[in-house]
């Protein structure tokens, strides 16, 4: 896989939520460590997501917040 983002996260899937456009899909980066992505239903399935599978999470915005308590 070559993609121009940097910031790909390694995950195994966790979850699988197919709507009527979108599918929530829940990765897991490490134990208890979790990113929620909403893509379309066509590209989900054309990926074959499903729980246990290994997938990346890849990040490319703008912007990113930092923030602290």
């Amino acid at each position: 896989m070559k993609i121009s983002a940097r910031n790909t996260l390694k995950a195994t899937v966790k979850k699988v939520m197919p709507g009527a456009v979108n599918t929530e899909v829940t990765l897991e980066l490490a134990p208890g460590v979790e990113i929620v992505a909403i893509i379309t239903k066509s590209p989900a399935e054309s990926l074959g997501l499903a729980e246990g599978k290994e997938a990346y999470a890849v990040v490319k915005s703008s912007d990113v917040m930092v923030a602290v308590d």
